[in-house]
């Protein structure tokens, strides 16, 4: 797994306009490509008389799976330079829609390249990204007595905490750097003088 990947801050629209031509890039972090293909024909929908929407997704955190589509544009003149935007970006599990309102005035070859590519490089910077780090998923279990204090350190000190059950005992659910694992478990046994447990699960992203 990729130690680390940047993805989209938020679902959102940029808008330029050339030539008379209107170009509104809708971006949308998505997990699969069910919700890409959803998310485009959702802005199909709310633009139907737009005479282009325009394509790109990225999927995995290595970016292995990505697609682009022209829909009716010249080839090569607007999903290709939309992707090739994400992917120089480093962007992943992101889909891009970019909608196009005709304005009379032929851009060519070379204006229509720029201006998906460039749209969709605008609605990035407007809109922000994050970054996302592969963590590992490793439970604490603690009496009630300490749970308050332990859960406190963890979030002080910027640890994940995904989740906290409440039972005959506590268990907190967090995300930790690989690189961390030992010092944390040095940390708990002196903190909770050895009572805690601590199981490792699976594996997971988390904001950085």
């Amino acid at each position: 797994m990729q130690e680390q990947y940047r993805t989209l801050a938020r679902e959102g629209v940029h808008e330029i306009e050339i030539n008379k031509s209107r170009f509104l890039c809708a971006l949308a972090p998505v997990a699969t490509e069910a919700e890409a293909q959803d998310f485009i024909a959702r802005i199909r929908k709310e633009h139907p008389t737009a005479r282009h929407h325009c394509f790109a997704y990225v999927l995995g955190a290595d970016g292995g799976i990505q697609k682009a589509s022209d829909d009716g544009e010249p080839g090569g003149t607007a999903g290709v330079p939309m992707l090739q935007m994400l992917v120089r970006r480093e962007i992943r599990y992101v889909v891009a829609v970019v909608t196009r309102y005709f304005g009379g005035v032929k851009l060519g070859a070379g204006g229509l390249i720029r201006a998906y590519g460039g749209v969709v490089g605008e609605a990035l910077d407007t809109l922000g990204t994050v970054t996302r780090q592969r963590y590992r998923l490793v439970t604490v279990t603690v009496d009630h007595q300490r749970a308050g204090r332990v859960e406190n350190d963890l979030r002080t000190t910027g640890r994940a905490v995904r989740e906290v059950t409440y039972g005959a005992e506590v268990s907190i659910e967090i995300g930790l750097p690989e690189a961390d694992l030992e010092a944390f478990r040095a940390w708990l046994a002196d903190t909770t003088a050895g009572t805690a447990r601590l199981e490792l699960g699976g594996e997971a992203y988390g904001d950085l």
